[in-house]
């Protein structure tokens, strides 16, 4: 169950050194090669800063969602990870 103050991200890695591990990052999904969800309690800042040392990426953007997002051919699984981290 998510709390009231998780904010839902999209994250996407431009040529990335190390791979994102879910362990790594609770509240991770990988949608497609480079673009993960994220559902986590800390500030944008605090996440971007965070996936920049540990993906060590040539491009990061890290962009807060209202809401999740529509999205059609991506990773197995990521539709009903949505679902149940809304």
């Amino acid at each position: 169950m998510n709390a009231p103050d998780d904010k839902l991200y999209l994250i996407y890695l431009r040529s990335p050194q190390e791979t994102l591990r879910p362990r790594e990052f609770e509240g991770l999904c990988q949608l497609d090669d480079g673009l993960y969800l994220l559902r986590s309690r800390l500030s944008r800042s605090k996440v971007y800063h965070a996936i920049k040392r540990a993906a060590l990426p040539e491009g990061l953007l890290v962009a807060p969602l209202e809401d999740g997002p529509k999205f059609k051919g991506m990773k197995e699984g990521a539709l009903k990870w949505l679902r149940a981290n809304r």
